[in-house]
């Protein structure tokens, strides 16, 4: 695990009867602001701005079905021919520690998605895992100029 502050203070948030809302690039509109979707913004920005990955290669709240239940991963990026996923990040709330059972769950979803990397993130701390021939614990996220 590393630690990295990503929450990003500087998102475009608005007050709307009384309600705050953050808008979201990737589905270009606004979301009620939770402590999970600012987490999930704030990665979505340090991807694109930092790490420089194509928002056309990013989707958010994707369903997926596994075991019959239904379920949301929080983030997927696609490989640039956008037919292999390339990156599964599971976003907590910051108030909330990173444990076991958000390993369980990004694994399960990964069973359906098959991404080569995978993370688990509460804004201020992150697992990252490459899973290319074995399981590699990793000290950054992978910048997307080293997709291949």
């Amino acid at each position: 695990m590393f630690r990295s502050n990503l929450l990003n203070k500087h998102l475009n948030i608005k007050l709307i009867e009384s309600k705050k809302f953050i808008f979201d690039q990737v589905r270009k509109k606004k979301v009620i602001m939770t402590p999970e979707e600012w987490v999930r913004q704030s990665v979505i920005y340090y991807l694109v701005n930092s790490l420089n990955y194509p928002l056309g290669l990013i989707s958010v709240e994707s369903s997926l079905n596994y075991n019959g239940l239904k379920k949301r991963s929080d983030i997927i990026v696609k490989t640039r021919d956008g037919l292999n996923n390339y990156l599964l990040v599971e976003c907590k709330s910051f108030k909330i520690k990173l444990n076991d059972t958000h390993l369980s769950q990004v694994s399960m979803y990964n069973k359906k998605y098959s991404s080569r990397y995978v993370m688990i993130t509460n804004g201020i701390d992150h697992l990252v895992f490459s899973i290319k021939n074995k399981l590699d614990i990793l000290g950054d996220i992978p910048r997307y100029k080293d997709l291949d």
